[in-house]
């Protein structure tokens, strides 16, 4: 298939024009849905894609350990990398993607592979609309493989990746706004959100401008007093005031030649806002106590989170200011628009923190066997937070994470990361439903409480609060189903996801053997209810796994 070439998607879908969060830009119709690897046990295959084209032509896509191909996201051919799934802890037996009433299915068929949608087993089927796709669709496979649907909408593919982790739209995008103003001398404004990355976007424009080599230097505007501001920003002679006993270059004279970022313009003083529109208009600043104005070859690049407009309306910010730093906009997206960058963002951090202990080996599973370092299931539920902080937020829940389980042969939970898990099973955190537009409200604090009072909010208490010999009690008592177990808790699914994972004492359907349910049986009679009551596993769990050994004869 060209990766360029676009495919209607009306045929199937009939989904309307979607919107890409870079620029308020409009894509076309999406060409294909695709189905993106957040996690493997083999780490290097993060990031791998399957575009589904079948589903354009009405056929059902297949999902199982043998089929789709995945391939680099970069190129349509293997190149030695890449292929299907292959883990042998996933059915043979696949589950089925599908077009359905402007839709896309999900059904199990009759794959014995366990699977979670949204955080939710998979039962039957579900229905996904285009509003829901475009969000991203989380599966959870077997608690080993993380797969996301999405859309693909065609953005550009040949632009270096100018240090930018993934390869989403939106990064895509973004690569080719930096390729068209890098070269040329015009001031840059950043948008974005706090976390999302902005000074990289800065720095990749210098080292691919014509100014590479030379002085890169980063202000944030929010940490200047105001009452230095022009000092520091224009430099002061000596004598100008007190302690001054040297002439000062300030930021502009120490990037001559090369790139002064801004960043927190928003922040910059008002009075200090008609000397830096002067600066940028004529090319001269004045240090403070000098007779007279100097020249400077500065390239500015400013960046902010902070609504401009808003703020010249308020009186706070100058509107001949922002009309001269906004040469040319850029806009740094959100984690949240760029979700099929997940898994190669988390890994690509994890990997970093892990080599600062020489660990980093931790994250290729040694063999098919071998129990993965991050399991798929909390990765699943990471991949379901909105992630206000964006990138940068990620980043600090890769380096707790590393640092608490320094000594562990797994991953282990840090409360601040258990309570991100804890709001992220506010269904107003996890995109739209299957027919909802999509929408992201914020989470109220997770504190411990009662069962709470009819027609109030649940709360949750927190996994730290559940110890183990109370979580085996529970899962006895409700036999080993999850969601009661859960309710009896007081803790949300995803949590008890962690609780589960972390305890020895509890393993999951998919770890049985094939001898050890034989044996079951035969005890039992193939009674269900009773070999899942022994075995510690949900019945449906158990069903399942049955399923995927091809055992299912031996139910009574």
């Amino acid at each position: 298939m060209n990766p360029d070439e676009p495919i209607s998607w009306t045929r199937s879908l009939d989904a309307e024009t979607m919107e890409l969060p870079l620029q308020g830009r409009r894509s076309e119709t999406p060409r294909a849905a695709v189905l993106t690897v957040l996690c493997h046990p083999k780490a290097s295959r993060v990031g791998e894609v399957a575009i589904l084209t079948t589903l354009v032509v009405g056929e059902p896509v297949a999902v199982s350990r043998l089929e789709p191909i995945f391939r680099p996201p970069t190129g349509d051919s293997l190149d030695g990398k890449g292929g299907p799934l292959a883990d042998p802890y996933l059915s043979r037996s696949p589950f089925f993607l599908e077009a359905h009433d402007a839709q896309i299915r999900i059904s199990n068929g009759a794959s014995g592979t366990p699977i979670q949608v949204q955080g939710e087993p998979l039962e039957g089927t579900r229905d996904f609309s285009p509003e829901a796709i475009q969000w991203g669709v989380v599966l959870e496979l077997a608690n080993r493989v993380v797969l996301l649907l999405h859309f693909d909408h065609g953005g550009p593919r040949r632009n270096p990746n100018y240090g930018l982790v993934g390869e989403s739209d939106a990064v895509r995008w973004l690569r080719e706004e930096i390729r068209r103003v890098a070269e040329l001398d015009v001031a840059v404004l950043i948008r974005g959100e706090t976390g999302t990355g902005k000074e990289l976007v800065a720095q990749a424009i210098h080292r691919s401008s014509g100014r590479r080599g030379r002085t890169f230097l980063s202000v944030n505007m929010a940490a200047v007093p105001a009452s230095v501001a022009a000092a520091e920003l224009f430099g002061a002679a000596k004598g100008a005031f007190t302690g001054a006993d040297a002439d000062r270059p300030g930021y502009f004279g120490r990037a001559q030649g090369g790139t002064l970022f801004m960043d927190e313009v928003g922040e910059t003083p008002l009075e200090v806002q008609v000397t830096l529109l002067r600066a940028l208009e004529t090319g001269e600043v004045q240090a403070v106590g000098a007779a007279a104005p100097r020249r400077v070859d500065v390239r500015l690049v400013a960046a902010t989170d902070r609504n401009l407009e808003e703020a010249v309306a308020a009186g706070q910010f100058r509107a001949p200011l922002l009309h001269r730093l906004g040469g040319y906009e850029i806009v740094a997206p959100p984690l949240r628009d760029r979700r099929e960058d997940f898994g190669r963002l988390l890994f690509h951090f994890l990997h970093q923190e892990l080599a600062e202990f020489g660990l980093e080996k931790r994250l290729e599973a040694r063999s098919a066997s071998t129990r993965p370092w991050i399991s798929a299931s909390l990765v699943a539920r990471l991949a379901l937070m909105p992630w206000p902080g964006n990138i940068r937020q990620l980043r600090n829940v890769a380096r707790q994470l590393v640092i608490a389980s320094r000594g562990h042969a797994t991953v282990h939970m840090t409360p601040g990361v258990e309570r991100l898990l804890a709001e992220a099973a506010d269904p107003r955190s996890q995109g739209p439903s299957a027919s909802a537009p999509a929408s992201v409200s914020s989470v109220p604090e997770v504190v411990p409480t009662a069962a709470p009072d009819p027609g109030t909010k649940r709360r949750y208490r927190r996994p730290s609060e559940v110890d183990e010999a109370e979580l085996l009690a529970a899962l006895e008592e409700n036999r080993w189903r999850l969601k009661p177990t859960a309710e009896a808790l007081g803790v949300s699914r995803t949590s008890l996801y962690t609780l589960v994972d972390q305890c020895p004492a509890v393993r999951t359907a998919a770890q049985l053997s094939e001898e050890e349910i034989r044996e079951a049986a035969a005890r039992h009679g193939g009674d269900a209810r009773t070999m899942a009551e022994e075995l510690r596993v949900s019945r449906r769990g158990l069903r399942q796994r049955m399923r995927a050994l091809d055992l299912l004869a031996l139910l009574a």
